[in-house]
């Protein structure tokens, strides 16, 4: 059983459908799904702006592998291509920590690295998981600190960066 906190986003494409994709996708697991931001770039790559936004999941027969393997296979599905580091993409799906039962996942494997060693510098991966789970605790830079105090240590060019916006990743209920 794991837990997982996913950052999604996308700059290419029909960037609302490709977000919407992973929420789908992921169905009957989706705990939380935080409003849709639009966001700056991040990593001095020049590009168009990104929409963002926080899914957290949760499922019995998962680990956390599982997360990265169906992440990957949905940047595939919306013809995400790797060529520029921090460049723009269709979709990208990001693993940021994941839970086993009442554990936090520790990992410093390459190939997933958990919990994500950047999450704690990145506004557009904090204010929507903030949303989402406000007591929310990330382990980086050997501390654990609420997401909160994490995203106040950033400079606030970065928070004012992240706008909310109108748009959803839930299907209107009629």
């Amino acid at each position: 059983m794991s837990r997982a906190v996913l950052s999604i986003g996308s700059n290419l494409g029909d960037r609302l459908a490709h977000l919407r994709g992973v929420v789908d996708a992921c169905g009957p697991h989706v705990v939380a799904v935080s409003s849709v931001y639009s966001t700056a770039p991040w990593g001095g790559v020049p590009q168009e702006h990104y929409l963002n936004a926080v899914v957290v999941v949760d499922d019995p027969a998962a680990e956390p592998r599982d997360w990265l393997r169906r992440g990957q296979e949905l940047e595939q599905a919306a013809g995400r291509v790797r060529e520029v580091r921090w460049g723009a993409r269709t979709l990208d799906v990001d693993v940021i920590r994941c839970a086993t039962g009442s554990r936090e996942v520790r990992s410093t494997d390459p190939t997933l690295t958990l919990p994500h060693p950047q999450a704690h510098r990145r506004a557009f991966v904090l204010v929507p998981w903030l949303e989402v789970e406000p007591d929310a605790v990330l382990a980086a830079e050997g501390r654990e600190l609420p997401i909160r105090d994490w995203l106040n240590a950033l400079d606030a060019s970065e928070i004012d960066g992240v706008r909310r916006t109108e748009l959803t990743l839930r299907a209107a209920v009629s």
